[in-house]
């Protein structure tokens, strides 16, 4: 209802044609950002999985600049300011502060870090022992 109310309020005081340029220009402007935040964010995964690290930001901010290009694209002033949020680094720092002090799931990754400190690879044999167990005598008298 909000977005109904804001495009037609928006349609009313410049026009329809000036608002529907308005947003196009919005989506083009918000698709630039998107494709160039997105790059440079699977970049920084990339070095962080490359040097052993959890990219647990990365995914984050990743998930959000998804979020913000699906918003973005959607005709409508609401969700491109919404959508243009989520594209400010500061913003979204904040969003996952936010998420991780009110929700009850946490991600560990010391465990991984304890496993694997220096990325060292462990090499070793192994060798398959299978328990056999006698075939039961069928001549015997306890049947």
């Amino acid at each position: 209802m909000a977005e109904v109310y804001v495009f037609m309020t928006v349609g009313n005081i410049v026009g329809v044609l000036p608002t529907l340029l308005l947003c196009f220009i919005t989506a083009m402007i918000g698709g630039f950002l998107v494709r160039l935040q997105g790059l440079g964010t699977l970049m920084k995964a990339q070095n962080n999985l490359r040097t052993g690290k959890i990219p647990l930001n990365e995914i984050f901010n990743g998930f959000c600049i998804v979020i913000a290009g699906a918003l973005l694209i959607t005709p409508g002033f609401v969700t491109d300011f919404v959508g243009f949020l989520l594209l400010i680094p500061v913003f979204r720092v904040f969003l996952q502060r936010f998420l991780s002090k009110n929700t009850k799931y946490t991600v560990n990754t010391a465990q991984y870090e304890q496993n694997n400190p220096n990325n060292d690879v462990i090499e070793g044999n192994y060798e398959r022992v299978e328990k056999t167990v006698p075939p039961l005598d069928s001549t015997s008298k306890d049947n």
